[in-house]
């Protein structure tokens, strides 16, 4: 997977002012698109497009601080149609314009190339399991968010404290597959997973394929595959965050799994009263790497 990532960074160099194929990339190098920008925007920090805008933007400037061209002719060297397109996006990287900046010679803001190094540490425990399960669906209350990394997404909190007791104790009651208990379950997640690109989250429960949903709940059709099971204990939701990106940086890397598509699943075992601690679940849609 470094490997892979490694060769995706020097694509992206060699193609800089055009569109690419990452996945057909991946496909060349034995992954999948999906896996390979999954990793990416964990290890890197930042989704891939927000790497490829950076390092052009980057390579942009040193044209612009020259002089020599007209920004139009810099603008479509760098791959927009535009100067006002191209602008917005020098501006989204520098804070400032490519005038100001061809004037003052600044300010810039440099994206150096990427390279990914593996080290792993075991730092963080991975109490982990590989699950094969067949075709069920989740069913509860969904509703759009938006990605939040780190802390309480206040958005996910307020859809479940609008739901009245009793919705709990219908979808406990109609719950009767794994994952057990009342789940958390993100789906439709950007590969690039960009911090505030929007998710489904539905709070809710598993049932077999052959369960009905009922008419005024929202329902999510699983097929059937494997899963990487991890259990966490400890602060929540820090612990359960810390494990997730674990998966990316120490997980993954060490094992023949990767990811797949698919909605991700958090279930809580165990709780404190006041939800300061908890014993949890996190399930990953995964296929032979």
């Amino acid at each position: 997977m470094i490997s892979a990532l490694n060769r995706l960074v020097d694509l992206v160099e060699e193609h800089l002012g055009e569109e690419f194929d990452v996945d057909g990339l991946a496909k060349s190098l034995g992954t999948t698109g999906y896996h390979l920008r999954r990793m990416f925007s964990s290890l890197a920090g930042m989704p891939l497009s927000e790497y490829v805008r950076r390092r052009r933007m980057t390579v942009a400037a040193a044209d612009v601080v020259r002089g020599g061209n007209d920004l139009l002719g810099i603008a479509v060297r760098h791959g927009y149609g535009s100067t006002e397109a191209f602008g917005r996006a020098f501006r989204a990287v520098h804070g400032a314009n490519p005038g100001d900046v061809r004037r003052d010679g600044g300010p810039l803001r440099t994206q150096p190339q990427l390279r990914f190094r593996l080290t792993v540490e075991g730092s963080t425990p991975m109490d982990t399991r590989i699950v094969e399960r067949p075709a069920f669906r989740l069913v509860g209350h969904a509703t759009r968010v938006p990605l939040i990394h780190h802390g309480v997404n206040p958005h996910i909190q307020e859809h479940i404290t609008a739901l009245p007791p009793e919705a709990h104790v219908r979808l406990k009651a109609l719950g009767n597959a794994e994952p057990q208990g009342l789940l958390q379950v993100s789906d439709d997640v950007d590969p690039d997973g960009a911090e505030g690109s929007e998710l489904t989250y539905l709070h809710g429960v598993a049932v077999s394929k052959d369960t009905a949903a009922p008419d005024d709940l929202d329902a999510i059709e699983v097929p059937a595959g494997r899963w990487a099971v991890f259990r966490t204990t400890g602060p929540h939701p820090e612990a359960l965050q810390t494990a997730w990106a674990a998966t990316a940086t120490d997980w993954f890397p060490s094992n023949p799994w990767r990811l797949r598509p698919g909605p991700s699943i958090v279930s809580v075992l165990d709780r404190a009263a006041d939800f300061s601690t908890a014993t949890c679940e996190l399930w990953l849609p995964v296929e032979p790497a």
